[in-house]
């Protein structure tokens, strides 16, 4: 069987990364264009990367329906940074308070960013 998300283990996000990703996530979500531009100003082109990285931790693991060997199919959520973000909010919103659940989820990202961040400083 051919590895996929699923299966293959996801690198560590980048603590700043992580940052950048949910404050936009949350933003959207609180109905704060504004700050949620801001955020995407700052960040870029780079954002929809973020917003891929943090998707596929959120239900990418849980809700691959077929394998196309790790790479993006036809009903990818490629539409852009906005698509992402609203597709990783409702899927939060089934699993409780969207807020709480994205919370958790940040905290989990800062965590294993952090841990890889320490690990390469004392290997370095």
């Amino acid at each position: 069987m051919p590895e996929n998300t699923v299966t293959t283990p996801l690198a560590p996000m980048e603590l700043d990364d992580v940052a950048a990703a949910f404050a936009y996530i949350q933003a959207l979500h609180a109905d704060d264009i504004d700050t949620a531009c801001a955020i995407a100003d700052d960040t870029g082109p780079e954002l929809h990367r973020l917003l891929l990285d943090v998707a596929a931790r959120v239900f990418i693991p849980v809700t691959a329906a077929d394998d196309h060997d790790g790479d993006p199919c036809a009903h990818s959520l490629l539409a852009g940074a906005r698509g992402v973000a609203d597709t990783i909010v409702r899927f939060t919103e089934d699993h409780g308070a969207v807020a709480n659940v994205l919370h958790q989820l940040e905290a989990a990202g800062m965590k294993q960013a952090m841990e890889a961040h320490q690990a390469h400083r004392t290997t370095a």
